[in-house]
């Protein structure tokens, strides 16, 4: 770099806080972190899971009855790595390290932080509950209601709960005179801050990294179970008139009153017939001849409770040979490398991030259709 007292110390330790400044979905799940040990991208670790306990009513005549502190784990794969590689050559206009910031710093965490935030808001594929009508973007208290409702009904736990909502549907209900007028609402956050807050119970956030999903097939009449599927089983097959492509990861399958989400993208329908489709949860009793509807492409908001999802991160390992440095605060990790490149001939910055995600109890979320 032009400027040779500007040190991978200073860029990393000014990289963290834009990193953390615009991290949405990690802040607002379960976290595991650990600073002891350094990882690589593969590793499989175990982590905690959030403890969950069983109010029950307390008898006289009996006593209480006591529960185990059983303290489950989950394996978790780190299997991303967000990263921005730039050659050093880019900042020979750099004079300073105000420059350094602008040029590559700020915008380089900013990056990070969007990527990571996509991938954690993916995790909608793995949540089967749903509300709302697919291409309809949520835009009243009814929306909102209708959101608490289904968290009722899951019995998730009342505090925290969380929702993230895209630009659309964020926009519609910045806009609902009961949020913004302050003789209705009693505040006039959502007017002045363009922020909704907590509402029925709920903190609302907005994020542009909220995915559109898109099926492979589109929703036909008279599609139907093809075979019978028995208790327990994790996978179906579906059989209709008119059914050609393919089940998408992340697609709704509505049956018997139940909700399924496909777990990985199908073979292409042969014969007007998709076998072997893995879904979660497990199926209830299927017959062969059952309804099927399948919920189409929509906008994949979600509302949960942090326990429903964990985000992991881990320091990068250290690589032999080049200079790095890493720095790591409140659950979020982030590695400076400065190296060359022998095949190309040229030097090279770069700043990345190891991570991972995991859906711990898909029953605690909600998808919010859009």
């Amino acid at each position: 770099m032009a400027n040779q007292f500007v040190t991978l110390k200073e860029i990393a330790r000014t990289a963290l806080p834009h990193l953390m400044d615009n991290l949405v979905f990690p802040r607002l799940v379960h976290n595991d972190f650990s600073d002891v040990f350094a990882a690589k991208q593969g590793d499989t670790i175990q982590i905690r899971k959030p403890v969950n306990y069983t109010a029950q009513e307390f008898k006289p005549e009996t006593g209480v009855v006591t529960q185990e502190v059983l303290e489950d784990s989950v394996e978790v794969k780190l299997d991303k790595i967000a990263s921005v590689d730039i050659e050093v050559s880019a900042l020979d206009a750099a004079l300073n390290f105000d420059s350094v910031d602008r040029l590559f710093v700020k915008p380089a965490a900013i990056a990070l932080a969007e990527k990571i935030n996509a991938d954690g808001l993916a995790l909608y594929r793995d949540i089967p509950a749903c509300v709302g009508d697919a291409g309809t973007t949520p835009s009243s208290l009814a929306d909102l209601a209708a959101v608490r409702r289904a968290l009722n009904d899951a019995r998730v736990p009342n505090a925290p709960r969380y929702a993230v909502w895209d630009t659309a549907a964020d926009t519609a209900f910045a806009t609902i005179p009961a949020l913004v007028n302050a003789e209705k609402s009693g505040s006039t956050d959502a007017l002045r801050e363009g922020a909704l807050g907590k509402v029925f119970g709920i903190e609302h956030y907005m994020s542009q990294a909220v995915c559109s999903h898109r099926s492979g097939i589109t929703a036909a009449a008279g599609v139907t179970v093809n075979g019978a599927a028995a208790e327990g089983s994790k996978t179906i097959s579906i059989k209709g008139s008119s059914i050609t492509g393919h089940l998408s990861a992340g697609d709704i399958l509505c049956i018997n009153g139940c909700k399924y989400t496909v777990c990985a993208d199908t073979a292409d329908a042969v014969s007007n017939a998709i076998s072997n489709i893995q879904i979660s949860p497990a199926a209830h009793a299927m017959k062969n001849g059952d309804t099927v509807n399948l919920i189409g492409s929509h906008t994949a908001n979600l509302a949960f409770h942090p326990s429903a999802f964990a985000f992991v991160c881990r320091p990068l390992a250290m690589p032999a040979g080049v200079e790095s440095y890493v720095t790591s605060f409140d659950g979020i990790s982030l590695r400076v490398v400065r190296g060359y490149d022998m095949v190309f001939k040229r030097e090279m910055l770069s700043m990345d991030v190891l991570y991972a995600y995991k859906t711990v109890y898909p029953a605690l979320a909600v998808r919010c259709l859009g």
